[in-house]
């Protein structure tokens, strides 16, 4: 039987995203994007959550946004990698299903997503439960020393104001969805790792929150600044946890049964904002059923590139060569007031390389 934690994130991940319906396999029937049709026919994973889908369905709409944006982002992320976290939904179900580091990425970058979706739809007046905030405690000293810190001294004094992002709201429905949906009585492993993985998305969005500030004063003389707290770009998020994902430490149960502790004795206490796992990952070379890997056959790559990307790395030796395609593409665009823009359609020739 899938592990509850595999069948949450799928059903984060699956359920929610009607651009990936026919991955739904994974758990059962297809669901359409219908709010109280999810709930209904996902009680059985969610119990008291599917309540409040019923209850508050504009919530579920922006959590299957950041589902979507969570998996647009490890895709721009892996696009060079050997995995290139794949959406065909066998292989992804055989992915969640080992504990690996792309499977703590997945988890991380889709608690993610989830918490910055919310919260910019907060500040976009577009969920009844929230909106702009007032800054209060441990984040308003975080911004504002972070502000004091990289502020020239000719701009003088400033105050809190404007619309702050309201991420406090866009966690807890991150918890909500990814951590507090498992059962509170399992401390297994698998789930401990779980739950860290989403706090490090979570984690990843916070710390690069930032104070934006609009300058007021006579005659441009900027004697005060308003400011208030602003939400990281999903690309910036995306490259922290990226970074992450580089530097994950191998993790094993403690002798409490309740804890994890580093394989490598040698390794500093864990890191509560890295990500950790507990299995290496298969090279991903060859299609594996198994595993889940579709191996790199066909991949297109950069004969000229050593690193991620390159023939070398991502062929896994077994060589490439070389095609010209042809296809077309838009071109000579005009924009004719208003507002169209019209494109005519160019064949174009490109050289390629391809894994064999």
């Amino acid at each position: 039987m899938m592990h509850i934690a595999q069948k949450n994130i799928l059903l984060v991940l699956f359920v929610l995203n009607t651009a990936l319906t026919s991955l739904l396999r994974v758990i059962g029937n297809p669901l359409v994007m219908d709010p109280n049709s999810i709930c209904r026919r996902t009680r059985p994973l969610l119990g008291r959550h599917a309540d409040l889908c019923q209850s508050q369905p504009e919530i579920i709409q922006e959590v299957a946004k950041g589902a979507r944006l969570g998996m647009r982002e490890c895709q721009h992320q892996f696009q060079n990698n050997r995995w290139n976290c794949t959406s065909k939904s066998r292989n992804l179900a055989k992915i969640l299903q080992q504990d690996i580091r792309e499977t703590a990425f997945m988890y991380a970058i889709t608690a993610a997503g989830i918490m910055h979706a919310v919260t910019q739809a907060c500040s976009q007046g577009e969920l009844p439960q929230c909106g702009c905030v007032t800054l209060q405690g441990s984040t308003k000293s975080h911004l504002a020393e972070t502000y004091n810190q990289t502020s020239p001294a000719r701009y003088g004094r400033w105050e809190w104001g404007g619309c702050g992002d309201d991420a406090d709201f866009g966690y807890e429905k991150s918890f909500l969805f990814m951590d507090a949906m498992k059962r509170k009585s399992k401390n297994d492993i698998r789930t401990l790792i779980d739950r860290h993985n989403n706090e490090a998305g979570r984690q990843a969005v916070r710390i690069q929150m930032r104070a934006e500030c609009k300058c007021h004063g006579l005659s441009g003389s900027c004697t005060l600044h308003s400011c208030w707290s602003k939400m990281p770009l999903f690309r910036q998020v995306g490259d922290h946890i990226m970074q992450k994902f580089y530097t994950a430490v191998q993790v094993m149960g403690g002798n409490d049964g309740k804890s994890l502790v580093s394989v490598d004795l040698d390794t500093p206490a864990l890191d509560a904002n890295g990500l950790i796992y507990s299995a290496e990952s298969p090279d991903f070379c060859k299609p594996n059923q198994r595993t889940g890997a579709e191996g790199t056959q066909g991949r297109v790559c950069n004969s000229t590139e050593t690193g991620p990307g390159g023939c070398d790395t991502l062929c896994c030796g077994r060589g490439f060569a070389e095609y010209n395609v042809e296809y077309e593409e838009n071109c000579l665009c005009q924009f004719h007031w208003c507002c169209v823009v019209q494109c005519q359609r160019c064949s174009v020739r490109k050289d390629v390389t391809v894994c064999l």
